[in-house]
């Protein structure tokens, strides 16, 4: 699928991820974990569960690799929209099937590129409970690896200078899994199919969580 918007440019996700560094690690307290399970090379898509707004940036400096997220387009407006652009990130939106933030999406994995995705498709409890099918989608369609990722920490408390913002410097857990494959290898992407790995994901990405969860003890 040719994507209808251009390419966001590596250059641009890798300024953000230093952006991110800057931020996350001058706010908080990032403690990052199993990130050397990340490939180093080739197409990754991160699976990240979503109960704060802080999450996304949070996996941008944390991350060992630039990260294109599919973001929201309403976060698009004002002077947010020409920024999140220029830092690769990519716009969806989720109320129809977005042929244009879908053909982006598949160009950065071709590219050999990370994608970074909220599987539950909203920011929630943050607990991989119930996954939207874009997640099986993109995993079937382009065979790359998903890796899981669980942030924890962000939601638990309010900043006391900044209600809508973690505690400056409270620690934050970022917990990579190891990565893995769904689907059978030949790109079929039936309602079956489609089914059949929206479960797998599903189970493994739980599964994860719980690990992280007794790893951190959060």
């Amino acid at each position: 699928m040719t994507p209808t918007d251009s390419l966001p440019g590596t250059r641009g996700a890798a300024v953000g991820r230093r952006i991110g560094i800057g931020l996350m690690y001058g706010l908080w307290k990032p403690r990052v974990l199993g990130a050397w399970r990340m490939p180093p090379t080739g197409p990754v898509i991160l699976a990240v569960n979503h109960s704060h707004n802080i999450d996304g940036p949070m996996l941008m400096g944390t991350a060992p690799r630039p990260v294109h997220f599919l973001i929201k387009q309403e976060a698009f407006t004002g002077p947010l929209d020409p920024f999140l652009r220029g830092i690769g990130q990519l716009k969806v939106d989720r109320t129809a099937a977005d042929r244009s933030a879908i053909g982006n999406a598949l160009g950065v994995l071709e590219r050999g590129g990370v994608l970074g995705i909220f599987p539950e498709g909203t920011r929630g409890e943050g607990d991989f409970a119930a996954l939207r099918g874009g997640l099986a989608y993109f995993a079937l369609r382009s065979g790359a690896p998903v890796v899981p990722v669980a942030v924890l920490g962000s939601a638990e408390r309010q900043g006391r200078l900044i209600g809508a913002l973690p505690p400056l410097r409270g620690r934050v857990d970022v917990v990579f899994g190891d990565p893995f494959t769904v689907g059978d290898g030949s790109g079929r992407r039936t309602r079956s199919a489609l089914d059949e790995a929206t479960v797998e994901l599903q189970q493994r990405l739980s599964g994860h969580l719980g690990k992280a969860r007794r790893l951190t003890g959060r």
